[in-house]
């Protein structure tokens, strides 16, 4: 059985041939892990970089799909990660149908009992897989994924992380000037130094950016809570879209709460979180009013759409911490969506020259491609330039 595809005029444009469980069985897994090294390290509130990482997933079906996505900027662990892949979760899939997303990341989800481990490890390792067997689910079905999950734009406001440490005033002027040409919105650095300097930067910021630039604050947990609300009263005259885990983890989520409600600030979080449940926890202690979950972090794009409904529910806006080859389909198919963000080409050489996402950057909005799935094409000259591991697992 066929369906014929018409288009607006009534004439046959395409004949479809509909999916059922036995297409798109997986066969193959193979990662590929890269480390590019930075030009400097970037020092945030209590933690540096000095790489740029990622791992590439490519999920082959006995339809000849491949999938070409990537996840993912542990530097550390991602060793371990790409050993969770292979030696756990692959020998599950293979032989499944990537026509069922959900039923695979239930087949996977076991990994992520193993307490003597970090669960976090084995929810990235999930998120690689889960991110790959979307992808071929779309182009199997020829549709980008933000239409396949109910698209609501074609392009997002886009943000750029920066206003790190290494900077002084003056060249935190200059820098937010030059983003101001670029990008929607700057997500600024604060949260090492004392509630006063940090405020006389942001202060700066704003000055550089005037009023119609979006700026958030991102603290990366490095306040205690009278801090973190002294700081927000001091930048409360400079329009703040939110703040941006405001408070140390050891009370993050009361701490949080007051920081909202003492401030007027809005506060954004769920980055650090690694499971539904989690979200749930901020949204129900009324500690966040931006969710910025990451899905390539938490388990892949299957758990982020079902934190998003619960958003929803509860009037919670959305972002998503960093990856814009996966967030940007994410979040333009939820209507309570706020900014797709990215870094500048020193600290994420990747989103600039790791794909062709980046061409799609204009007048600061990201256009999402058409193509399907993921729809990002990879360098694949820049991919074996950078490459420190690779691995294929079959059945």
């Amino acid at each position: 059985m066929t369906i014929s595809a018409v288009d607006p005029a009534g004439n046959a444009a395409t004949t479809i041939s509909p999916l059922d469980r036995s297409s798109l069985r997986i066969e193959r897994v193979e990662t590929i892990a890269l480390r590019a090294p930075l030009a400097r390290r970037f020092v945030g509130s209590a933690y540096s970089m000095v790489n740029r990482t990622t791992i590439i997933t490519r999920l082959y079906t006995a339809d000849g799909l491949v999938s070409e996505v990537y996840n993912g900027d542990t530097d550390d662990e991602q060793a371990l990660v790409v050993g969770i892949i292979h030696d756990e979760l692959a020998p599950r899939i293979i032989g499944r149908s990537a026509t069922d997303p959900e039923g695979a990341w239930t087949a996977m989800e076991p990994s992520t009992n193993n307490i003597l481990r970090d669960r976090g490890l084995s929810l990235q390792a999930i998120a690689c897989l889960d991110t790959a067997i979307w992808d071929v689910f779309g182009k199997a079905v020829g549709l980008p994924l933000h239409r396949l999950w109910g698209s609501v734009t074609d392009s997002l406001p886009m943000s750029v992380i920066g206003g790190y440490y290494h900077l002084d005033l003056d060249q935190t002027r200059e820098l937010i000037s030059a983003y101001t040409k670029r990008f929607s919105g700057v997500k600024f650095k604060v949260g090492g130094r004392t509630p006063k300097e940090d405020a006389v930067r942001v202060r700066a910021a704003r000055e550089a950016a005037g009023p119609d630039f979006a700026i958030m604050v991102d603290a990366n947990q490095g306040y205690e809570r009278a801090q973190a609300v002294e700081f927000g009263r001091l930048v409360a005259d400079l329009d703040i879209r939110w703040f941006e885990e405001p408070c140390r983890w050891t009370n993050d989520r009361r701490w949080m709460r007051d920081v909202r409600l003492q401030t007027g600030i809005p506060v954004a979080a769920g980055q650090s979180e690694t499971t539904l449940n989690g979200v749930r926890d901020l949204i129900a202690d009324g500690a966040i009013d931006v969710s910025n979950f990451d899905a390539s972090w938490a388990g892949g794009p299957t758990v982020w759409r079902k934190a998003a409904g619960l958003s929803a529910a509860y009037g919670i806006q959305l972002g998503h911490h960093e990856e814009p080859q996966v967030s940007s389909h994410l979040l333009a198919s939820t209507p309570n969506h706020t900014f797709v963000e990215c870094f500048d080409e020193e600290r994420d050489p990747f989103f600039w020259a790791l794909s062709d996402l980046s061409d799609f950057l204009r007048d600061g909005r990201l256009h999402l491609p058409e193509r399907p799935g993921f729809g990002t094409q990879l360098d694949w000259d820049y991919v074996e330039r950078y490459t420190v591991d690779s691995r294929t697992t079959t059945a």
